[in-house]
């Protein structure tokens, strides 16, 4: 269930900086950042692929309040949701990448399938 990990950060917060980071993901295809941060994001990116997938009005305007870039929902649409058509769910990965040297937070990569 997304949004059960507070990630030490007040709600808006919160909610801004994983808008970001899936606005980040479908546009570059991939992001590193900690393993607790890539699982809450896996769980939106996944949302926001499947909306593409409908590929209706409404989901258009669903897309649309949740991710902050234009161009990137139109390539939500074009490019990424198309790909994944007889994919039933799965659609990113999470791989682990060890320790970050600064505090030692473990690292991950996510990126699209």
């Amino acid at each position: 269930m997304p949004g059960t990990r507070k990630l030490g950060r007040p709600t808006n917060h919160r909610m801004m900086m994983l808008r970001a980071m899936v606005t980040f993901l479908l546009e570059n295809g991939r992001i590193e950042t900690t393993v607790t941060r890539a699982k809450e994001v896996r769980s939106l990116a996944e949302k926001m692929i499947t909306l593409g997938k409908q590929n209706d009005l409404a989901a258009k305007k669903q897309a649309m309040t949740f991710i902050t870039k234009e161009d990137v929902v139109k390539k939500l649409f074009d490019q990424i949701a198309p790909k994944y058509e007889g994919r039933s769910g799965g659609y990113t990965r999470v791989l682990k990448t060890g320790p970050r040297r600064g505090d030692g937070a473990e690292m991950s990569i996510i990126e699209l399938v």
